[in-house]
């Protein structure tokens, strides 16, 4: 009675082993809860903000140099000086400590009115930037929800083996006391027992070795999140892997949302506003002047001791490159050679883009085979562990047949958690490359 107790309770140890495990005093940390935490807290995603805002506020017309610029001046100075004049009859005026002042102020504008267009081709160069930043932070921002996302879900994978381990611990365990209650009435040797106890060691380690990869885990999530590394918490128990994804849809998504291809392209426009700017000094440049000032000047020792000026000034610059030893020709082949460059980029960005969706999906599908291999294989292995428990209980099996029934158990599990955890990363990668990651 008191064997049918004990194996009872063998089999409830390691059945809801897993639910013992859940019990902790940790707070329960939700998939959406970590990436509303991560988006509002995150420092890449601050870092990315801070310089798109750069990037959309140059984006003006002034910083294009479109519009005139207009400054103030004021100017004095002051002088002390001993003069001695000799004039047309030869008597000489002497004049000691002769304080001199000039006072002038007023305001210039200048503005170039033509420039070869260069002015216009800064503007659209400022715009693409803009663009360019906004792509940059968006990409920033999938990146660190994916980020999470993955880092969360092998916490739960980890978290699943865990249950698992623990679960084979409390098998060890149990055989480690059948032994030694067995050599205790001299029904094995003590060689069975050691067997025992190295079984339950290496359980032991194993066990060890999951709860320090989760707590690695769990304080690379808390980074993300940007809060305190040792902060405890529970994950989510199920991984959903989304099953209707389609290859066509992703590739062709991803031509118009993936943020590498939309730079790829920006840069070539970028290059190709480079070529106007550099053809652009081709042409004059022309501009207006203009200002008023009004001054005022006091020299005792001059003709006229005082006197006061004031009105407006305003004229006309114009410039041309007439020859710049051949610079001109180089630049614009240089330019030219850049956009063929940048088209070159947009097509291997593609290219990249391309295979690297072909290698996720073709890794999302064996996942799912897996996933479907491993349920079924995870139910066999569970039977046959609990009937070698059985026979064990009875004693017809010996402790290896037991061990190997149970290893094969674990191994079933693992490949399962493990088929889970690689599609689900797939899933998201492939997500985040179409700019669509959903984590609700």
């Amino acid at each position: 009675m008191k064997k049918k107790i004990s194996f009872l309770l063998l089999m409830c140890c390691f059945i809801i082993s897993k639910t013992a495990f859940a019990q902790r005093d940790s707070t329960l940390l939700s998939l959406k809860q970590a990436v509303e935490i991560a988006l509002q807290n995150n420092y890449n995603i601050k870092l990315s903000q801070n310089n798109s805002s750069i990037a959309q506020n140059n984006v003006t017309l002034g910083n294009a140099g479109i519009l005139p610029t207009v400054s103030g001046n004021f100017t004095q100075s002051n002088s002390l000086q001993n003069t001695v004049q000799t004039r047309a009859d030869n008597t000489l005026n002497v004049i000691n400590n002769a304080n001199n002042t000039n006072t002038s102020y007023g305001a210039n504008l200048n503005w170039t009115i033509f420039d070869g267009l260069n002015m216009f081709a800064n503007y659209d160069a400022l715009k693409q930037r803009n663009l360019l930043g906004q792509v940059r932070l968006r990409d920033t921002v999938l990146t660190t929800v994916a980020n999470v996302m993955s880092t969360y879900y092998e916490l739960v994978s980890q978290y699943e083996q865990i249950k698992s381990l623990k679960g084979a611990l409390n098998i060890s365990g149990t055989q480690l006391r059948y032994a030694n209650d067995k050599f205790s009435v001299g029904r094995v040797s003590k060689l069975d027992v050691y067997n025992a106890q190295v079984s339950y060691n290496t359980d032991t380690a194993a066990y060890i070795a999951s709860k320090q990869q989760f707590k690695a885990s769990q304080i690379a999530l808390n980074q993300l999140m940007v809060r305190d590394l040792q902060m405890e918490f529970k994950v989510a128990d199920t991984i959903i892997v989304d099953q209707n994804i389609r290859l066509g849809d992703v590739l062709n998504k991803a031509q118009a949302e993936n943020p590498a291809i939309l730079e790829s392209q920006i840069s070539q426009r970028l290059s190709e506003i480079n070529l106007r700017q550099v053809r652009s000094t081709r042409y004059p440049n022309i501009g207006v002047n203009g200002g008023y000032a009004r001054g005022n000047s006091n020299t005792p020792a001059g003709f006229a001791r005082q006197q006061q000026t004031n009105g407006f000034t305003y004229g006309l610059v114009a410039q041309i490159n007439i020859f710049n030893g051949f610079n001109q020709w180089r630049r614009e082949r240089n330019a030219k050679l850049q956009i063929n460059n940048a088209g070159i980029n947009v097509n291997l960005t593609k290219l990249n883009v391309n295979a690297q969706i072909n290698t996720l999906f073709s890794s999302y599908l064996s996942g799912l085979d897996l996933i479907k291999l491993g349920e079924s294989n995870v139910q066999l292995a569970r039977k046959n562990l609990e009937i070698s428990l059985e026979k064990y209980r009875l004693g017809t099996i010996t402790p290896l047949e037991i061990r190997e029934a149970q290893r094969n158990y674990l191994d079933a599990q693992v490949t399962f958690f493990n088929a889970q955890y690689q599609s689900k990363i797939a899933e998201i990668t492939l997500k985040q490359i179409t700019a669509s990651v959903d984590f609700l």
